[in-house]
C-alpha cells in the first residue's frame, strides 16, 4: 500500500495522468471553442426590454447555430458573438420547444463548423468536455464525466408536453448562460447540447443522435418540427402475464385519460386500455410511443392493438397534427 507521501513511481505516474486528463480538455478546448457563440437576447415585455443570454453551437460555415430553444424564445432580437472578436445579429430559423432545440441563422459568414458525434456511443463514466458562456463569463470551459444516460426531461409548449428521451446527465460544471452549448466527448465530437442545471453537481443535455438530426434537419429546412397527435395521457406499467406470454414482451403503456373531442376518442380508445402497438410496431413504454408518432401518421388511418378486458382489440385511428 502506498503512503504519503508517494514514492517516485506513484509521483510520476500520478503527474502523467493528470497531463493526459489535461491534455485532452485542452485540446477538446481549442479546437472547440471557436464554434460556440456567447448569446445575447432581448425580450420585449410589459415592463420594456428584457436581456438574456445563453451559448450556440456553429452548425455551418455560413452562419447556421444550433442552441437551446428556452435560450431564444420571445426574443425579439438577438447578437451572436465569436471569441475572435466577431459580433452578428441573429435570426430564429425554427424552435422546437419539445426537444429545446432551436436553429439561429447569425449574419455571418466563413464560420468553423462544429464536428457533431453520437450520444448513443456514450456510456457512464466518459469524459465530457462543457463549452459555454456561464453567467456571462464567454468561453467558459469545465470538464467531469457522463454520470448518467437515458434520463428523461419533461418539455411544455402552450398546451402541448412531451417528455426529451435519452438526456445525458453530467457532473461537468454547468451554470445559467450554459444553455445551447457544447458538450464535447474526448475527440471534440459535439454530443449534446446542454441545457439544464439539475442541481450542484448535475447538468443536462440533450443527445445528438439520430433523433435529434432529424428534428434538427427539420428546422433549418422548415421552421418547425411536425408531430402526430393522440389525445390521451399515457403511462408504462407491466403487461397482464397472459398477454405478456402471448406477446413475448413485458411492456405496454396505459391509457390513463382520454381528451374530450381528440384522435383517440374518435377511434373508440378508453381509460383504462393498454396500448400494445402502433401501426403495427410493438409499443412497450411512451419514448416508443412517442417516436412513432411522426409526420407521416398525421391525418393517415393507423392501426392500433389494445388490450381490454382481457381481449385484443384492433381499432383505428386517425391522428391530427400536435399544436405547438
Amino acid at each position: 500500500m502506498s503512503t504519503w507521501p508517494l514514492s517516485e513511481p506513484d509521483a510520476a505516474a500520478e503527474a502523467e495522468a493528470l497531463d493526459a486528463y489535461s491534455q485532452i480538455v485542452t485540446r477538446v478546448a481549442d479546437e472547440l471553442s471557436p464554434s460556440v457563440a456567447n448569446l445575447r437576447t432581448r425580450r420585449r415585455t410589459r415592463r420594456g426590454l428584457a436581456t438574456g443570454a445563453g451559448s450556440a453551437v456553429v452548425l455551418s460555415p455560413d452562419g447556421l447555430l444550433l442552441t437551446s430553444a428556452h435560450v431564444v424564445a420571445g426574443a425579439s432580437e438577438g447578437r451572436a458573438l465569436f471569441p475572435d472578436g466577431r459580433d452578428h445579429a441573429f435570426t430564429t430559423v425554427g424552435a422546437d420547444p419539445l426537444t429545446d432545440l432551436a436553429v439561429l441563422r447569425a449574419d455571418a459568414g466563413d464560420l468553423r463548423p462544429a464536428p457533431l458525434g453520437d450520444a448513443a456511443r456514450l456510456r457512464v463514466g466518459q469524459l465530457v468536455v462543457a463549452i459555454g458562456n456561464p453567467n456571462g463569463f464567454a468561453g467558459s470551459v469545465t470538464a467531469g464525466v457522463v454520470s448518467a444516460l437515458g434520463r428523461s426531461l419533461p418539455a411544455r409548449s402552450r398546451s402541448a408536453r412531451r417528455v426529451i428521451e435519452n438526456v445525458i446527465q453530467t457532473d461537468a460544471a454547468l451554470n445559467p448562460g450554459n444553455s445551447g452549448g457544447a458538450l464535447a466527448d474526448a475527440r471534440g465530437r459535439v454530443v449534446g447540447i446542454n441545457t439544464a442545471v439539475a442541481g450542484i453537481g448535475l447538468g443536462l443535455a440533450v443527445p445528438i443522435n439520430s433523433a435529434t438530426r432529424q428534428i434538427v434537419g427539420a428546422l433549418m429546412t422548415d421552421g418547425c418540427f411536425r408531430r402526430a397527435y393522440l389525445g390521451c395521457a399515457l403511462g408504462a406499467r407491466p403487461l397482464p402475464p397472459r398477454f405478456a406470454r402471448v406477446l413475448g414482451r413485458a411492456g405496454c403503456i396505459e391509457v390513463v385519460e382520454v381528451v374530450e373531442g381528440a384522435p383517440a376518442e374518435r377511434a373508440g380508445i378508453r381509460g383504462g386500455d393498454l396500448v400494445v402497438a402502433l401501426a403495427g410496431t410493438p409499443v412497450e413504454d411512451v419514448p416508443t410511443l412517442q417516436r412513432l408518432l411522426s409526420a407521416d401518421l398525421i391525418e393517415s388511418e393507423v392501426a392500433v392493438s389494445v388490450v381490454r378486458d382481457g381481449q385484443l382489440l384492433e381499432l383505428t385511428l386517425v391522428p391530427a397534427e400536435l399544436v405547438t
